[in-house]
């Protein structure tokens, strides 16, 4: 199965350029609150009604606090929104349990909107951002029901995913997030040289933001030419 591009949106008139450019998946989040900023659901309405149907759209719920309830409220409306994936970065919880917790009540949430996918997100900085270990991530997803999960960076300082954890962990976490039956995805300041390594390593989808993004600024503006250039080896 080929690798999904999914591309960072911050605006309904991102959205066309995501998909002139090649676009599997249109991921909307807001920078500026964060790695995983969740975005207003006016926003996400608004690049789920421009995105035709089959293009997928995800949504962060961002980097969330050990708050299950503010988080469970948060990804209830991103699923009334229409996406077809939660993202709910795990910033606050300190443990195992507290993470599995969080994510049971992200995934009880949006129960009764069955076609939307819980992804349960780490930080490959997890040492700087003082967050659970991403290597925890496959184990968490599984336990607590989630249909996958996502390795990103918490600080966007330009340092990459590769600067905090291996190409061969990497690999190993992929193989035991397919062994249980879940999506795995990478992201984090990732340039386009890094995408044959990160297909190689068994990535199912991998997230870009930044280098979609003129002058690699991950404020934008996005640019279709560099989407196009990342899709070709997707």
């Amino acid at each position: 199965m080929k690798m999904q591009l999914m591309i960072s949106v911050v605006s309904a008139d991102e959205t066309g350029i995501a998909i002139a450019g090649g676009a599997d998946i249109l991921d909307v989040k807001n920078p500026a609150e964060g790695s995983l900023g969740a975005h207003v659901p006016r926003v996400i309405r608004q690049v789920r009604t421009a995105a035709p149907r089959p293009l997928k759209v995800s949504a962060a719920i961002g980097d969330v606090p050990n708050l299950p309830g503010t988080a469970a409220l948060a990804a209830l409306g991103a699923a009334a929104c229409g996406v077809d994936y939660v993202k709910v970065g795990l910033w606050g919880p300190r443990t195992e349990a507290e993470a599995v917790f969080l994510l049971q009540e992200v995934r009880q949430a949006v129960s009764g909107f069955p076609a939307v996918a819980v992804i349960a997100a780490g930080y490959a900085d997890a040492d700087r951002a003082g967050t659970l270990d991403p290597r925890l991530l496959p184990r968490l997803a599984l336990a607590a029901g989630a249909a996958g999960c996502l390795i990103d960076t918490a600080i966007k300082d330009g340092r990459r995913l590769f600067d905090f954890l291996m190409p061969q962990t990497l690999r190993g976490l992929a193989d035991e997030a397919h062994a249980a039956g879940l999506l795995f995805a990478l992201a984090g300041a990732l340039r386009e040289q890094d995408l044959p390594l990160v297909r190689d390593l068994g990535a199912d989808v991998v997230g870009v933001r930044t280098a979609a993004c003129r002058e690699d600024h991950r404020a934008g503006p996005l640019d279709a030419e560099r989407v196009r250039r990342l899709r070709q080896y997707a």
